[in-house]
Order: C-alpha cells, then structure tokens, then sequence
C-alpha cells in the first residue's frame, strides 16, 4: 500500500468527524429536542410557585436548539475526528488483516463502546430539571472519572489479546480480553458511587426518552465517521499501481 503520513489521515478524520457532527445534529435537533423542551416546561411549572422575580435567559432557546447545538456538534465532532484518525493511524495492520474500511468501523465502534457506552450505562444523562445543581462538580467528576477508567481498561484489554493471539489465537485471545474488560468494567460500576436524582414525579418516560436520544446521537456520530472515515482513509491509502514495463518500437 502506498505510505501516508498520519497528519493526511487527520485531515481527513477531521473531515469525516465534520460530517458526523452534521448527523449528530440532525438526530439531536429532530429527536432530541422536543424532549429538552417538555423537560425544560415541567421545570418552569415546578418553578412557577416560588416568587424569584422575571429572569431574562441570556440566549435565547431558539438560539439554543439551532445555531448552539450545531456549533457544539460540529465542534465535537472534527475533535473526535482527530482523535480517531490518531487511533487508527496505530491500529491499522496490528489488530488483524484488516482492510482500512474495516479498520475504521473497528475503530469507530470501539470508541463508541469505550467514550459513550460504558460510561452511559455507570452515568446515563439526564434532561433539564433533573439533577440536584449542588453536586453538578461531583456528578461530572465521577462521569470522567468513568471515561477514563473504561479508556484505560481497553487499551489494558487490547494490549492483553495481542499478547495472547500467539499462544491462543486471535478469536480465542479476542474472547478472553474482551470477557476480561467486561468483568473489570463490572468490578467499576460496583466500586463507583450510584446517583440517583431523578425527582419521584419527573415523568419515566420521558427520562428514558432522553437518555435514548443522547445515546442515539452518539451512535448517529460514530456510524457515520466509520462510514466516512473507512472510504477516505482507503482511498487515501490505495494500492500503488504497479509500474508497466515500457516498450520497445519494432524496427
């Protein structure tokens, strides 16, 4: 294959980590937003018994749904583009023969479990009004806290498989690194503290909803960036035709 240096793959995660923000936008904006919206009213009812004065926000939320969370989305995404096309640049010929496209959906789907998954399931978000704003700090340090944690348990979990393909095989190395992550993760969520904030008359279904949603736009993300990533890295990392002999005129 022809060489390529790492910063050309960045661009190019980049590029694809701009469209997946774009899906990540429209997920969120059509399935998300009505869900903030009916969070943010039984906020407002809740509030409308205590006499705090008129407070003007100072964006507005029309402002909020469109042009904030598609900046905040489309930021999001180039980041972790780039992030992902460094991720790529070493995995690419070290975890199987795979083709590039193959590598990014690897990649794509990892970072997905690593980033959002297991941390969703220790630490699902939640919508406005749920949430006590005096542990905001402690709440958001336990969920990077659990970021970190499954990040370094799977680089841990990956590291273990290639030293056991050898000797065991790269399905049966696969299996026991990945049984061995699952249980580690397991040992994690029992060890960390539980938070539960969630007021008893906040509706359940709509709780769920959200929590769908947002993992929905995380899912929306990382698809496409394998998608895109897996067609711009192969193209970018081609066979180089071979050299055709030249040929000498009859005389």
């Amino acid at each position: 294959m022809n060489p390529i240096s790492p910063r050309i793959l960045l661009v190019r995660g980049m590029l694809a980590g701009l469209l997946a923000g774009v899906a990540a936008f429209l997920v969120a904006y059509v399935l998300g937003e009505s869900k903030v919206d009916a969070a943010i009213a039984i906020e407002e009812a809740a509030a409308a018994g205590h006499d705090h004065g008129e407070e003007s926000a100072p964006v507005s939320r029309a402002l909020q749904a469109t042009a904030g969370l598609g900046t905040g989305t489309l930021l999001y995404g180039i980041a972790l583009g780039g992030i992902a096309a460094l991720v790529f640049c070493y995995a690419l010929g070290r975890i199987g023969r795979f083709s590039p496209r193959a590598t990014a959906l690897l990649v794509s789907g990892g970072l997905f479990v690593t980033l959002n998954l297991v941390p969703f399931l220790k630490y699902p978000s939640n919508p406005p009004a749920v949430g006590d704003p005096d542990t905001v700090v402690r709440r958001t340090t336990l969920f990077i806290l659990m970021i970190a944690l499954s990040a370094l348990l799977s680089a841990g979990a990956l590291i273990l498989g290639r030293r056991l393909a050898p000797r065991l095989g790269n399905w049966n190395a696969s299996v026991i690194a990945s049984l061995g992550f699952v249980a580690v993760v397991a040992i994690a969520y029992a060890s960390l503290p539980g938070i539960n904030e969630v007021p008893a008359d906040f509706p359940a279904a709509l709780i769920w909803q959200f929590r769908l949603t947002t993992l929905a736009v995380q899912a929306a993300m990382w698809t496409t960036f394998g998608l895109a990533f897996g067609f711009l890295a192969e193209r970018s990392i081609a066979p180089a035709p071979a050299p055709q002999e030249a040929v000498q005129p009859v005389s």
